[in-house]
């Protein structure tokens, strides 16, 4: 959260500055150790838009006097310095191998002021409902929720590949959820039952074409909660929000052949065939698979939902 407050940097010594408010007391502090910048600001000072409004104005002053790039290294784990760069107008561009592993962004002397643009934005309240289901983001807390989901034998064979997710995977696909949110490239939301605040399923958005504006969703439903529609809203839901809130012009989806439920789900939710693609997908015992590829536009949504509307008051 970046609510501009009133601070100053003072000198600590080669390459360090404290952060004070305008009382003096200290907020926290920075240290430039050759292009690397690293950060911190005390419990009780944070989510007041402290280390953003600090590594913003030591950025500028650092590279207006002579530096030509500066790096920040933040672990998949802690989304609010993922936050802090991006508005500090740094950008991620990878992933530094190791124990652990950290994510790189940076910040060069030529690069424009204001914060870094964002592919996908945050949802409205922090989640999308139309009174039925509810969509929020996925996060460390469902590990088991998402175990339980990825063991349903039919969700393991749509999955690409057809192959059961090991813990691990499991665990890191949930907990470095928002990092993948915010670096633009996926967003993974639960679906919950509204009046029962029982998570119900996942789907997922892959914006794997930026430059195209093309994008994919891909979902699954535990079976108790299968055949009452929520797969249907929920694509619904995410499309409206995509094509509302972002530069996305295209949502395509895939489905088997042979699996004419996810087929209905697609046409119930506005998409309509588009493509058979052959061996497309990879299959079991190396063998692959046909994809059926179904497509939805803004304006196919925009005139479905004047169909509802009109529905609506007739």
């Amino acid at each position: 959260m970046d609510q501009k407050p009133e601070i100053r940097l003072e000198d600590a010594g080669p390459g360090s500055r404290t952060i004070v408010d305008e009382t003096g007391a200290v907020l926290g502090g920075l240290t430039l150790t050759g292009e690397r910048l690293e950060f911190r600001v005390e419990p009780w000072a944070r989510r007041r838009g402290v280390a953003t409004a600090a590594v913003r104005e030591f950025s500028r002053s650092a590279l207006a006097g002579g530096l030509e790039r500066l790096e920040l290294l933040v672990p998949w784990d802690v989304p609010a310095a993922q936050r802090v760069a991006l508005s500090a107008g740094f950008t991620r561009e990878g992933v530094r191998r190791g124990d652990p592993e950290l994510l790189v962004y940076s910040r060069l002397s030529g690069d424009p002021e204001g914060p870094s643009l964002r592919l996908l934005p945050d949802l409205p309240g922090g989640e999308l409902s139309d009174g039925v289901i509810t969509l929020r983001p996925l996060g460390a807390q469902d590990v088991d929720f998402y175990t339980e989901l990825h063991n349903v034998p039919d969700v393991i064979a749509t999955s690409v590949p057809p192959e059961p997710k090991q813990a691990v995977e499991i665990h890191r696909r949930c907990v470095r959820a928002e990092a993948h949110w915010l670096a633009g490239n996926r967003a993974d939301l639960v679906i919950v039952e509204t009046a029962s605040g029982e998570r119900a399923g996942e789907i997922d958005l892959y914006y794997q074409e930026p430059p195209t504006g093309q994008a994919m969703i891909g979902y699954s439903m535990l079976p108790a909660y299968r055949k009452r529609g929520f797969t249907s809203r929920a694509a619904q839901l995410l499309a409206l929000w995509v094509f509302a809130e972002t530069g996305i012009a295209r949502l395509i989806a895939g489905t088997l052949p042979t699996n004419v439920g996810s087929q209905r789900v697609l046409e119930s939710a506005g998409f309509t065939r588009e493509a058979y693609l052959k061996s497309r997908l990879p299959g079991p015992a190396g063998r692959r698979l046909d994809d059926v590829q179904f497509v939805l536009l803004a304006e196919d949504l925009l005139a479905q939902a004047s169909g509802w509307e009109t529905d609506s008051h007739a």
